[in-house]
């Protein structure tokens, strides 16, 4: 079944998919998103500029879904799921990092009152779950943890930091970083990533 507003799947025959792809596929990526202070929107621009930001994040998704062979799924009110099939956890956040930014730029553009922005949070078959219940789960932490980092985020399991300790960082730096990432309330990894927004901007970077 088609979800009339925003044409993509239903909760049921989406979940049927993701079930389906976890017998089939060695790795499966889960995402889980919605809109940022969607409630709010609501309140100040009306329902009807709420179910239209639905239907472009909707038509965004069917969009990336016949390019890139994900399935797409309204899982309710303004929540949004996207399995992708034989999908690294990796390759997953980079595509939901294009996708959140891709939103955040056509929906300024539409509402530029507004800004509405969307939050996504990323989880991987069998790296952090080995069952549908596990994973779905696990995608649902890491959006809490990409609202908790402010909105307008991609986030992984809390348990990912994609801090590479060893190779690339000092003692120092690392010790600093944990500081600075406790004194914020911030994970290292949120940090790492507005790092380099900011240095991929100094250097004009698009």
């Amino acid at each position: 079944m088609v979800d009339a507003l925003s044409g993509i799947l239903t909760r049921q025959p989406f979940w049927e998919a993701i079930r389906k792809a976890l017998t089939e596929e060695e790795t499966v990526s889960l995402a889980s998103l919605d809109l940022d202070g969607f409630e709010e929107i609501n309140a100040q621009a009306g329902r009807e500029t709420g179910d239209k930001l639905i239907a472009l994040l909707g038509g965004m998704l069917r969009e990336r879904a016949d390019s890139l062979g994900w399935t797409v799924g309204r899982i309710g009110g303004d929540e949004f799921a996207i399995l992708m099939p034989g999908t690294g956890l990796e390759k997953a956040f980079l595509q939901m990092e294009t996708l959140r930014a891709d939103f955040a730029a056509s929906a300024a553009q539409a509402y530029p009152e507004l800004n509405p922005t969307i939050s996504i949070g990323v989880a991987n078959f069998p790296r952090d779950a080995k069952d549908l219940g596990g994973l779905t789960q696990q995608a649902g932490q890491a959006l809490y943890q990409a609202k908790e980092a402010g909105r307008n985020s991609v986030a992984l399991p809390s348990r990912e930091e994609m801090v590479l300790r060893s190779c690339y960082y000092t003692t120092s730096q690392v010790a600093r970083l944990k500081k600075l990432a406790e004194q914020l309330k911030k994970k290292e990894s949120v940090l790492l990533r507005e790092a380099l927004d900011d240095l991929l901007r100094k250097y004009d970077v698009r």
